[in-house]
């Protein structure tokens, strides 16, 4: 919609979250309230870096007003701060949709977690920042002027606010193109409206800006690529002033890595890696890459996928190329052979960093692969040229440390002397892991387990399938052979063998039918009667639960049961049923076996019926105990 400059300001309604959130911030966020300076420098910046993206290939745009620079300017005694960029502007369209909607402002994530507990609100806005929007923690009423770059444009147009469930927009006559930001602060905000506290302000968020800024018309910040300083020349104060900047955060980085690299290719840059992640890994906005690329000091792009491996979108920091062309569109620099070597060049320096950590400083690779394992199990996924860097740094508890990091290479050197394979189970807890039957064996034989905790983790390890020409097994499958040839003698003796076996078996298949793949014998359990494994060739019930919860179609595969032939209770049953094959208390024991078997699995769908079985059970044993006594 337009209108003539005769007509009044046309009122619109904020989009229903952005309601949520302006509520939020001009009702309850008093904490971090100088961030809203930061964010206005940062959009602004961001402004004046697409007017000269575009002046790239239009140098025109440059002509009349070429110095690009944003100017702060404050009067301490009306409190009226202004914020004026000469960048790439907006017209009526753009404001509704920069303005009026949420999609556009970045703060998606940020609404998306508020808990309605103020303590936590509050520390999410540190961390997140909320955009244009943050103004109105120190504003009550907001004015954007602004006029497009475009050559059509030739008006301007003006937006007010007050925050409060509306925004209204009139066109006015703007000569210059750019946008201006004037608001008159707060009583409670007064804090904001000296000088000193601006430029605090500006130096602590905003002085590695790559534009100058200006304060009541001096320089305010350095206006300097940190990255194309000698590392030498940088104190780590300013490195961790640089994170926070590009990160819109007051947390420390873990590390950073500052490099010059001649060859293959040219270029600069200056990487962070953080102390922990700024989105969680199952989050939809977690893709984003976190690396600026710039080309001879002219910003290009942020979120540049194509510098790291997807899996490594954690890494926050700059790349500036001496070896790309200034007049390519971003698909083409984004598709360049250019592209390919730095992005090799990077990955291998990261995980050569990581390995160092691994190696020489264990308590920071524990700290870092707490917060950011995902990612390299992503990365053992999806990147195979680094496959084998990353199954060093792979690590996970197990059976001799619980509690503990352990590697596949710590693992194999202390593997018994006749063991050929390298051995994991699935669980939700540690506690659920310990209590498996399908541990027994190796509990009892000293044999170590990795234990995995996340379904992620087998879903990898089964992908990988081999290290250092030993087999990863799972010993939730069916048929693993464990026993050696003394081992497997000894346990036959003990065995349930001939008609006995046979009966015992057939019972089960009777009683279980189609719910079952099939019923074998077991080798690996050592108390326990029974227990649920998954055939050869299907996947694991954590990998299958991972599966469900994107398809909730998919229904699995059905189990195998292993019974124990030498435990007294199937010897006990073997012998009922060539008594009375009828007896329910057949059916019960089965039953009751195959469901507990379930519910240890995590599996057992309906419970309903578990209950009243064991107490018929518990009924039958009291009555015969009673007798006996």
């Amino acid at each position: 919609m337009t209108q003539s400059q005769n007509q009044g300001p046309v009122e619109y309604v904020f989009q229903a979250e952005m309601s949520q959130l302006l509520h939020l911030i001009t009702h309850s966020l008093y904490s971090h309230r100088e961030i809203f300076l930061r964010e206005l420098i940062s959009n602004a910046s961001d402004a004046l870096s697409k007017l000269h993206f575009e002046a790239l290939t239009n140098p025109s745009l440059l002509e009349q007003d070429g110095n690009l620079k944003i100017e702060i300017t404050l009067d301490e005694e009306t409190k009226t701060l202004t914020l004026t960029d000469n960048g790439i502007g907006m017209d009526q369209e753009e404001l509704i949709q920069n303005l009026g909607t949420i999609a556009k402002s970045g703060t998606a994530g940020f609404v998306s977690q508020l808990t309605g507990d103020k303590k936590k609100d509050l520390e999410l806005i540190g961390r997140f920042g909320v955009g244009f929007y943050s103004v109105f923690m120190v504003a009550e009423e907001v004015s954007v002027t602004t006029r497009s770059f475009k050559e059509a444009a030739d008006k301007g147009y003006v937006w007010t606010s007050k925050g409060t469930g509306t925004y209204q927009i009139k066109e006015v006559e703007r000569k210059q193109r750019g946008t201006e930001i004037r608001f008159q602060l707060k009583e409670e905000a007064a804090e904001f409206a000296s000088s000193w506290k601006v430029k605090e302000i500006i130096k602590k968020y905003s002085d590695f800006v790559s534009f100058p800024i200006f304060f009541n018309s001096e320089a305010a910040n350095q206006s300097q690529a940190l990255w194309a300083k000698p590392k030498a020349e940088v104190t780590e104060e300013q490195y961790k002033e640089f994170f926070q900047y590009l990160s819109h955060s007051e947390a420390e980085p873990l590390a950073h890595l500052h490099l010059a690299a001649e060859a293959p290719v040219q270029f600069k840059t200056l990487l962070f890696v953080p102390t922990e992640p700024q989105t969680s890994f199952f989050q939809a906005d977690d893709r984003d890459s976190k690396v600026n690329l710039y080309v001879k000091k002219v910003f290009i792009q942020s979120d540049c996928k194509d510098l790291l491996p997807g899996w490594l979108r954690f890494v926050v920091g700059v790349v500036d190329s001496e070896d790309l062309s200034l007049n390519v569109s971003r698909e083409v620099t984004q598709k360049s052979g250019v592209m390919e070597k730095i992005n090799s060049y990077l990955t291998k320096k990261i995980l050569g960093l990581f390995s160092d950590w691994a190696t020489k400083e264990p308590e920071k690779y524990e700290t870092f692969w707490k917060g950011f394992a995902n990612y390299l199990k992503e990365g053992l996924h999806t990147d195979y040229a680094n496959r084998d860097k990353l199954l060093e740094l792979y690590r996970a508890a197990s059976s001799t440390q619980p509690k503990g990091l352990v590697s596949l290479a710590d693992y194999v050197g202390r593997m018994k002397p006749d063991q050929t394979e390298i051995y994991y189970v699935s669980g939700k807890n540690q506690g659920a892991i310990e209590n498996s039957p399908n541990l027994e064996y190796f509990k009892k034989h000293e044999i170590e387990v990795l234990y995995l905790f996340e379904e992620i983790d087998e879903f990898v390890l089964s992908g990988v399938g081999v290290y250092q020409e030993k087999p990863l097994m799972g010993i939730d499958k069916a048929g693993l052979k464990i026993e050696t040839k003394d081992e497997e003698a000894k346990h036959q003796e003990q065995d349930l063998k001939g008609e006995d076996k046979d009966l015992v078996l057939d019972l089960f298949k009777k009683v279980l039918g189609d719910r079952v793949a099939d019923v074998i014998p077991s080798s690996r359990l050592v108390d326990s009667p029974a227990t649920l494994v998954a055939p050869q060739s299907a996947m694991s019930p954590q990998i299958e639960r991972m599966m469900k919860a994107f398809d909730k179609g998919f229904s699995g595969s059905k189990r195998v049961m292993e019974i124990n032939l030498s435990n007294p209770l199937i010897q006990n049953l073997a012998k009922i049923v060539a008594k009375a094959p009828e007896d329910s208390i057949l059916t019960d024991c089965v039953e009751q076996l195959f469901e507990g078997a379930s519910l240890l699995e995590g599996n057992l769908e309906d419970p309903t019926q578990m209950v009243p079985r064991a107490n018929r059970l518990m009924n039958t044993a009291v009555s015969l105990h009673l007798r006996a006594l």
